[in-house]
């Protein structure tokens, strides 16, 4: 039964307006994504140095504290009685530092080789001693961990 005998079949159309959005949307990812190359204008051959590096390393004194809670002081070992004498211990060690320079004073890099068993409070005695001998520069030594 056709009821539309007047009328002719309508030929089915495809609506562009969504393929047109979704392309846009694909363009703008791409332009966002896409890394520029920098081509430079002049081609420079920068000048050379043959200078090297600097030798100079700041003085430093190496603390070491174990897991019972043994101080040394630049390999010397130390007995701990309170933060006062650790840090004249500190200072000590700092004018052995400077006794070999030529007035030349220079302020020392305290570093902390702390055992990963040592007390947090040793390690505090240190950081609180190094305050008292008026040593600023403080910083910690750790061993590289072998996991990737």
């Amino acid at each position: 039964m056709n009821f539309r005998k007047g009328q002719g079949r309508e030929d089915p159309e495809i609506n562009l307006i969504p393929f047109i959005d979704v392309l846009l949307v694909i363009l703008i990812f791409l332009m966002v994504t896409t890394t520029y190359s920098r081509f430079t204008e002049l081609q420079i051959t920068l000048p050379t140095a043959d200078a090297e590096k600097s030798q100079d390393r700041p003085a430093q004194i190496d603390i070491g504290i174990d897991a019972q809670g043994r101080y040394k002081i630049n390999s010397q070992p130390v007995s701990f009685l309170d933060t006062a004498t650790l840090a004249e211990d500190l200072k000590q060690a700092a004018a052995a530092l400077n006794a070999g320079k030529d007035g030349a004073r220079q302020d020392p890099v305290v570093i902390i080789n702390a055992d990963r068993a040592t007390s947090h409070q040793s390690v505090i005695d240190v950081l609180e001693a190094a305050r008292i001998a008026g040593m600023a520069k403080v910083t910690f030594a750790a061993q590289a961990s072998n996991k990737k």
